[in-house]
């Protein structure tokens, strides 16, 4: 497991359009999962400890942030046939588990990762409601281990003034996780 930080935010950078399955048998296009107010974009896995140890954050945040009109998405990547654990079926059995509140769907080719810029496992992008990038941190200072109870919500508190501002916070923290498990040719 090589462990990876995300770049800078690359402000204004324009969300690339997506079409892909989802474990709840539908497709979804980046238009579909935009909120009113922006969305959240984020790469996510199974498998990846950083991933286990805010899922259940990931899933609080992102249906308070649908209450600020702020869509989401959780695109899976890695290589499934080297990642057994990151199969679309047991995505689909994660996102049942954990009550996901927002599609998981499945990037096969690896396109969309690429496309995104795609480092690790969580990375998240924060977008505006003209889809411009804002957000490219962390979720809060969890690491392998799930932070305190109490810990700053770094992602939580950048996409709520991206939802009333249009604008992410310029200081931000990079996002830390799993490099992304990539096909081999």
């Amino acid at each position: 497991m090589v462990r990876m930080e995300t770049p800078i935010c690359d402000f204004g950078w324009q969300a690339v359009d997506f079409d892909l399955p989802g474990v709840d048998g539908r497709r979804h296009t980046l238009r579909d999962v935009a909120g009113p107010r922006g969305l959240l974009v984020m790469f996510i896995c199974n498998h990846c400890p950083y991933v286990q140890a805010v899922r259940e954050r990931i899933v609080r945040d992102v249906a308070e942030l649908k209450q600020l009109g702020i869509g989401a998405i959780a695109i899976m990547s890695n290589d499934a046939a080297e990642y057994p654990e990151d199969s679309f079926e047991s995505m689909r059995r994660v996102a049942e588990e954990f009550r996901f509140p927002m599609a998981y769907v499945l990037d096969e080719s690896q396109a969309v990762a690429k496309a995104y810029g795609a480092v690790c496992t969580p990375d998240f992008f924060g977008f505006n409601a003209r889809l411009e990038l804002q957000y490219r941190g962390r979720l809060d200072e969890s690491r392998k281990e799930t932070a305190p109870e109490g810990a700053r919500r770094d992602l939580f508190e950048a996409m709520r003034e991206v939802a009333l501002t249009g604008q992410g916070p310029r200081e931000q923290i990079p996002s830390m996780g799993c490099s992304i498990k990539w096909k081999h040719p």
